[in-house]
């Protein structure tokens, strides 16, 4: 995942366990890699598929 997103192993890391906070553009790239929304992953919407 860190690959896909074009940072370090131990970046990616602190990003699960929430001790820095994801740039938009890689949230972006994980709902893309996902098929979600953005608002599904940050919990803003249970519905997480564009289709509905």
């Amino acid at each position: 995942m860190a690959g896909i997103l074009g940072c370090t192993p131990n970046h990616y890391q602190k990003i699960e366990y929430g001790q820095i906070n994801v740039p938009s553009t890689n949230l972006m790239i994980l709902a893309d890699y996902f098929g979600v929304t953005t608002d599904y992953l940050l919990g803003r919407s249970d519905d997480g598929g564009p289709e509905g």
